[in-house]
């Protein structure tokens, strides 16, 4: 049985590059592609059909209709060999697309839609399906580097493992490097043991960055056998996450993160760093939930 991407539609510009991007990760995953417009219309009883004095095929559903098949024609273009479907689901945009998350192993928006305001940096509906979204939801954003890396932003936490075998899938089925990236501040960095119990807060010059290195290759331990093929670059930063992993998209083809990691607050679905890579960012963005389990979905 193929797997399944959904692609959320609108007629924007942002929500066309969506689809050629949904596209081409359907064919790299051997998976249909569904295109999925939320028509909310109906639920606010506007007038659907043409009007009397317009042309026979006018009306805002006739109007949807297009939209979603010049989609999914634009899909097809770009990889013929997909099996592309589409829908028209009556309802609010987040609310169709959570509930199209459940069956499918990634969705993919676009930053901006029909709805985005002048100076709003990323749509509404992208952050709240990263956020609530039941598989990894990848969020278009600025054009990928083509030969550049796929970057992992790693910080240790247990609700970041799911995201850490999400990117070396992602590498492995792009034939691309992967930048495991993990970045460490004096207030983030767990304290190591002193080495002189006279001095409780003396350690040797350098433990702390020891320790973050520890950190990052206990948090891929058992990865790198399992992909075996996809050549692994290790990268601690002395700094913060966000300026850290905005600066590593500039060269990156995706940029893949937890919902929320070390640090997060109870009740908190979206961390701020993941927001801010949404906002920020300079490549796509997957942004991969821990699961129910945890606690941060």
């Amino acid at each position: 049985m193929s797997g399944l991407v959904v692609v959320g539609v609108d007629g924007s510009a942002s929500s066309l590059a969506a689809v050629e991007v949904a596209a081409e990760e359907a064919r790299r995953r051997s998976a249909d592609l569904r295109v999925v417009h939320a028509f909310l219309w109906p639920a606010m009883h506007v007038p659907l059909g043409a009007s009397p004095l317009g042309p026979p095929d006018g009306g805002l559903r006739a109007m949807t209709e297009r939209l979603v098949t010049e989609a999914a024609a634009r899909a097809r273009s770009v990889a013929p060999d997909v099996e592309v479907s589409q829908a028209v689901v009556t309802g609010e945009p987040l609310t169709v697309l959570e509930a199209q998350s459940r069956s499918a192993e990634l969705v993919v928006v676009g930053s901006r839609g029909m709805g985005g305001f002048v100076g709003l940096l990323v749509g509404s509906t992208a952050v709240h399906l990263a956020a609530h979204g039941r598989c990894p939801v990848l969020v278009v954003r600025e054009q990928a580097v083509p030969e550049g890396p796929v970057v992992l932003g790693v910080d240790g936490s247990a609700a970041s493992a799911k995201a850490i075998g999400f990117a070396f899938a992602e590498a492995e089925l792009r034939g691309a490097d992967l930048v495991a990236l993990h970045a460490w501040t004096g207030w983030n960095a767990p304290m190591p043991a002193p080495q002189d119990e006279r001095a409780p807060y003396a350690n040797e010059p350098g433990a702390l960055a020891a320790g973050e290195e520890r950190l990052l290759s206990e948090a891929l331990t058992g990865y790198r056998e399992r992909y075996p093929d996809v050549k692994v670059r290790h990268e601690t930063v002395h700094g913060g996450a966000r300026e850290a992993l905005i600066e590593a998209s500039r060269t990156a083809r995706l940029l893949v993160v937890g919902a929320r990691g070390r640090g997060g607050f109870s009740g908190l679905v979206l961390g701020s760093v993941s927001q801010a890579m949404l906002h920020h960012a300079h490549c796509p963005v997957a942004v991969v939930r821990g699961g129910d389990a945890d606690g941060d979905v």
